[in-house]
């Protein structure tokens, strides 16, 4: 479970805690019918949009590895961005599929999660985000796999911020021979 799912099933935990409790409160014999009634389908409208939110996240389709590796589907996900997951050190990671990103650029908590400490790198480089200027760790991969197809000692860029998402760059996109889109498919091909 992500950051992005812990905070999402907090938000709709709180947001049925309080409308839950204004109805306990309303059916307590304070309220009136029309008003117990109408709480008591905003419950029903939210627990139908969390059972939604979880079953659009765990049916949405995935990234393809096909041939031997050498070619890689993506399909576009809800936000428009493409998302794969590949295998850093032994650790399944979630990427975003970034061309504006020069290099891969690892999260502190993916940097924790593959085996480096993101306290003890040394951050010397500098990024420019959408966020602003960004302190990076140069930092090598020692393993990265896309299904069949292995990488070894692969330079990255761990980011001092609270980026949330790993973003893999162009500085691994460049190893595809060709990266094309069809439709809302992202093809990666080596």
């Amino acid at each position: 479970m992500t950051q992005t799912d812990i905070a999402r099933l907090a938000f709709y935990v709180l947001l049925l805690v309080v409308i839950g409790g204004a109805m306990l409160f309303e059916l307590s014999g304070k309220g009136g019918r029309a008003l117990r009634q109408m709480l008591v389908w905003v419950v029903i409208f939210a627990g139908v949009a969390l059972g939604a939110d979880w079953y659009l996240d765990a049916t949405a389709p995935r990234q393809q590895v096909m041939d031997q590796g050498t070619r890689i589907k993506i399909p576009a996900g809800r936000g428009g961005h493409f998302h794969l997951q590949a295998t850093l050190n032994g650790t399944p990671i979630d990427f975003i599929v970034d061309t504006g990103a020069t290099h891969i650029a690892l999260s502190r908590r993916d940097a924790a999660a593959i085996g480096l400490d993101p306290d003890r790198l040394r951050f010397s480089g500098v990024a420019v985000t959408a966020n602003g200027r960004v302190k990076t760790a140069p930092v090598t991969i020692e393993r990265l796999a896309i299904g069949e197809v292995v990488d070894r000692d692969v330079p990255a860029v761990v980011i001092d911020s609270q980026l949330q998402d790993s973003l893999l760059g162009m500085s691994y996109l460049r190893r595809f021979t060709t990266i094309s889109f069809q439709g809302d498919m992202l093809i990666l091909e080596r």
